[in-house]
C-alpha cells in the first residue's frame, strides 16, 4: 500500500481529536465508549490547543486521505517523565493497521525528535495492547509499570 508521511498542516489540527478517539484502547470483547470520552481532561491534554512549542505531528496519507497520525507534546499525561520529554500518541484508522504504516510513522517521528535535539520520548500503553510489540520494535523500553500499564521510554541520543 502506497502512503506518504508528512507534517500535519495547521488547518488539519482538528483531526487529532478523531485520532485520539481511535487511539483509545478497548480490550477484546468490550464495546467502544461514546466519542464524548475524549472530552475528559486526562484525554484532552493530548489535543487541546495543539500547535504550541514542542508540539509535533506527522500524518500518513493515502490518495489524499489522512489515515494515521503520530503526535508528541510535553504534557502531564499518563506517560509523563519530565518537562523535557515529549509524550507520544499514535493512531491509525482500523482498516490501515498492521500494514507497517504505524511503525513508519513512529520511526519518522523518532528521527524528527532526534533532529530537534530531544534526548528521549515517552508513552504509556496498556499491557494488553497489541501495540506494545511495535513500541519495543522501534526502540521503546519499559521504565515503569502499574497493574494495567507500562511507561515506556525511547532514548534518542540528542541532536544528530
Amino acid at each position: 500500500m502506497e502512503y506518504k508521511i508528512r507534517e500535519i498542516r495547521k488547518n488539519e489540527y482538528p483531526i487529532l481529536s478523531d485520532f485520539l478517539y481511535e487511539a483509545v484502547f478497548i480490550p477484546e470483547g468490550m464495546d467502544m465508549p461514546p466519542k464524548s470520552i475524549i472530552k475528559q481532561p486526562e484525554l484532552q491534554v493530548y489535543v487541546e490547543d495543539f500547535g504550541k512549542e514542542d508540539d509535533w505531528c506527522l500524518v500518513a496519507e493515502i490518495k489524499g486521505k489522512i489515515v494515521g497520525a503520530v503526535w508528541v507534546r510535553i504534557m502531564n499525561d499518563y506517560g509523563h517523565i519530565d518537562d523535557e520529554t515529549p509524550s507520544f500518541a499514535i493512531s491509525l484508522h482500523k482498516e490501515y493497521r498492521n500494514l507497517g504504516i504505524g511503525t513508519a510513522l513512529m520511526r519518522n517521528m523518532l528521527e524528527l525528535l532526534r533532529k530537534k535535539g530531544y534526548k528521549q520520548t515517552s508513552l504509556s500503553v496498556q499491557k494488553a495492547n497489541y501495540a506494545v510489540h511495535m513500541y519495543r520494535k522501534v526502540g521503546f523500553e519499559v521504565v515503569g509499570e502499574n497493574e494495567e500499564e507500562y511507561i515506556m521510554v525511547c532514548r534518542l541520543g540528542g541532536a544528530v
